[in-house]
């Protein structure tokens, strides 16, 4: 996709213009929370789009040198310039592709163990702590919202809130089953089993995208069970909400004051039913989603991790990386995402050329 330069000049017209509004003073309240996320949107593809400008005009003025000795000179420019051109405009192709509203959100991180017993929820933490450890790469803030471990030391289900600076456009492809062949340490003889966790990445609300109407929820409050801290079984702090126009229930029972519980439960229920909203709103778009990288089903098998050959594999790319352990660690983790990201670009810039 190549803009022609009438196309370039509108958008630095329209970033100086948005410039001016914000430098003015002049914007208040909405107006200027409005104009502050175009600016924020429009400032990548500005920036790109001046990129191709300045050299789209420096290869014409040194393609009309009329001068031998200056022409012989600028050969090797006009070659540089030439060289660079398409990944410039391919730069900015990508700035400008329509982005998901929901990019730059916090995420709700949601890891529960499958089929696979003890060795699932062993492998549910294993998850858990890549993640924490990648969150930790990034510069983003992790707090665990709510967990049911097992008996040994996994987890059957861990709920965290991920908070930074594009949380949930990084983390979003993670959503699905996540598959491990290993031996357990349960397991004396020796054998690689196959057990899987369900990742599922939903993009955090504010409250006022998200309005949930106290005479829609059913509360209740009990004693808390299962392994956990001193708290367990002692105090009637869990709380279990449920949502009644749509069925959703959250529970969350890992604080010793009920209405932190109360309160993490809604933020739970919050990030779910800004996900079904969302799942609503792109119904009409779903087979167009089919055809990029992962389609957030949680459902859907994405990943393999081989512990007898040390490799991952992400299904949806065939992309197989010989590196397990720094994967699991967090810093690998990076390359599996930003090559998703890349094959989603590429996919959605074919789409849109076609």
């Amino acid at each position: 996709m190549t803009l022609s330069d009438a196309r370039l000049t509108q958008i630095a017209a329209r970033f100086a213009e948005l410039e001016a509004r914000l430098a003015s003073g002049t914007l208040e309240g909405k107006e200027f929370i409005a104009a502050s996320r175009d600016y924020a949107e429009l400032e990548p593809v500005a920036r790109a789009a001046a990129a191709v400008r300045a050299m789209r005009t420096e290869l014409d003025s040194l393609a009309a040198l009329d001068d031998p000795e200056m022409r012989e000179l600028a050969e090797e420019e006009l070659a540089r310039l030439r060289g660079e051109l398409p990944a410039a405009e391919q730069a900015l192709a990508i700035a400008m592709l329509p982005r998901d509203s929901a990019d730059s959100r916090p995420a709700m991180l949601e890891i529960r163990a499958g089929t696979g017993g003890d060795e699932a929820a062993l492998f549910a933490a294993d998850l858990y702590r890549m993640y924490e450890r990648f969150a930790a790469e990034q510069g983003w803030r992790v707090e665990m919202v709510s967990a049911n471990a097992s008996e040994i030391g996994g987890f059957k289900e861990v709920v965290a809130n991920v908070s930074g600076t594009g949380v949930f456009a990084r983390l979003k492809y993670e959503s699905g089953v996540h598959r491990v062949q290993r031996v357990p340490v349960t397991e004396s003889g020796g054998r690689i089993h196959t057990s899987a966790a369900t990742v599922a990445v939903l993009p955090e609300p504010d409250e006022v995208d998200v309005q949930i109407e106290d005479k829609d929820l059913k509360i209740d409050i009990y004693r808390a069970s299962g392994a956990g801290g001193q708290h367990v079984n002692t105090t009637d702090s869990a709380v279990r909400i449920t949502h009644l126009p749509t069925g959703l229930v959250v529970i969350c029972q890992d604080e010793r004051s009920q209405h932190k519980n109360k309160a993490k439960a809604l933020q739970v229920l919050r990030a779910r039913l800004y996900e079904k909203m969302r799942d609503e709103a792109q119904g009409a778009e779903a087979e167009a989603r089919k055809a990029m990288v992962g389609s957030g089903d949680r459902s859907e098998r994405i990943r393999t991790y081989n512990f007898p050959q040390g490799r991952v594999t992400d299904h949806r790319i065939n992309l197989t990386l010989h590196r397990l352990p720094e994967i699991l660690e967090g810093p690998g983790l990076g390359e599996l995402v930003d090559a998703l990201i890349a094959e989603d670009q590429a996919k959605r810039l074919a789409a849109m050329d076609g």
